[in-house]
């Protein structure tokens, strides 16, 4: 999703290279004339996935919860993870979710793509709507702690905008999904 952006002759020097991201120091000049300094995080990309089981009258949302050091909490949160070098988006998906739920899907939709801080980091996050549930044995890795509930929609709805949920690629999909519902019904 890079497109434009600084003008040649830029000067990029490599302040920290890590497993997981690098952080560039980019002398650059913008498009609007502006020499500047901008310090970039990359990353080569996340997937989240909105597992909705369908089963019930009302479909429920599959969250998890784990510790996150950064936030120096406990965080309800959807599934989600790194795309590995030399996989697609959509291996990640079904990947993380089995991973970290033990589920698997039989439907899977592409639903939003954005910059998860585009001041700061390139990192992009794709959100797949995964349906047609399946239940199996979670494998997360040895430093993943992972509880995982099924709730209604409405329940997920009212953490998000209570403040229960606070993490930004969930309450973006939470959000997204009765949207998408409504628009489906007026289609119709």
């Amino acid at each position: 999703m890079k497109s434009g952006g600084a003008a040649s002759g830029a000067l990029i020097l490599v302040s920290y290279r890590g497993p997981i991201f690098w952080v560039t120091t980019d002398y650059v000049l913008e498009p609007g004339g502006v020499r500047a300094r901008r310090d970039i995080v990359h990353h080569p990309g996340s997937v989240v996935i909105l597992a909705v089981d369908e089963n019930l009258s009302k479909p429920r949302v599959l969250l998890e919860r784990q510790y996150r050091h950064a936030a120096q909490s406990h965080l309800w949160e959807l599934p989600a993870g790194r795309v590995d070098k030399g996989e697609t988006e959509l291996a990640a998906a079904k990947r993380e979710l089995l991973e970290e739920t033990g589920y698997s899907a039989a439907r899977w939709q592409r639903i939003l793509k954005f910059y998860v801080s585009p001041g700061f980091m390139d990192e992009t996050m794709t959100v797949y709507l995964a349906r047609g549930l399946k239940p199996g044995t979670a494998q997360p890795e040895d430093d993943e702690i992972i509880r995982k509930r099924l709730v209604s929609l409405s329940t997920a709805l009212r953490m998000a905008l209570k403040g229960a949920i606070r993490d930004s690629k969930t309450i973006s999909a939470i959000l997204w999904l009765p949207w998408h519902k409504s628009a489906g019904k007026a289609r119709e």
